[in-house]
C-alpha cells in the first residue's frame, strides 16, 4: 500500500508494548508538537497530512487511537470520522478531535459525529498528554503518565 505524506516513528523504548496512535493533521506545526507529546508519552506514530487515505491506513494498522484535525483539505475530519465509525475494522477505535474550532455548537456537533473527546487548539501539551493517558489507559507505559495524575 502507498502511504504517501505517512510515516512511522522510530521505537524509542523496545521495553513495553507501545501504543500505536495515528494523527490526521495537515499543519506541520501542529504536527510537530503533537509527534513531540507522543514520543514522550512512548508511543508510535503513524501521520497522515490528508484526509483521503486515512481509512486505509486505520484499518491497515489498527492503532490504538486516532488524533484528528476537523479542518482538513478533501473530506473534512467530521466526515472521516462518520466513515471510520461505519466501518467495522475501526468503528471501535477510539477518535480526539484536536481542533481550532472551539464554540460550544461546534463542540456538540463534533462529539454527535462520532468523536470519542475534543480537544480545542490551542491547547497546552499537559491537558493533550491527560487525554491521551485517559483514553489510552493501561496501554500506555505508567510511567509515561506518572507525572500528570
Amino acid at each position: 500500500m502507498d502511504l504517501a505524506g505517512s510515516y512511522i516513528s522510530e521505537e524509542k523504548k523496545p521495553n513495553y508494548p507501545q501504543p500505536l496512535i495515528l494523527a490526521v493533521e495537515d499543519n506541520d506545526d501542529n504536527l510537530l508538537l503533537i509527534t513531540y507529546t507522543l514520543e514522550s508519552l512512548g508511543c508510535k506514530l503513524i501521520c497522515q497530512t490528508d484526509s483521503f487515505s486515512t481509512l486505509l491506513v486505520a484499518k491497515e494498522y489498527q492503532p490504538d487511537l486516532i488524533l484528528m484535525d476537523i479542518l482538513l483539505p478533501g473530506l473534512s475530519g467530521i466526515d472521516v470520522v462518520r466513515y471510520l465509525k461505519k466501518e467495522p475494522l475501526t468503528s471501535e477505535i477510539p477518535v480526539i478531535a484536536v481542533t481550532a474550532l472551539a464554540s460550544p455548537e461546534e463542540r456538540e456537533r463534533i462529539l454527535m459525529a462520532g468523536f470519542d473527546d475534543y480537544i480545542s487548539k490551542p491547547y497546552m501539551i499537559e491537558d493533550l498528554e491527560a487525554l491521551i493517558c485517559r483514553v489510552l489507559g493501561k496501554k500506555l507505559n505508567p510511567q509515561s503518565c506518572f507525572d500528570l495524575h
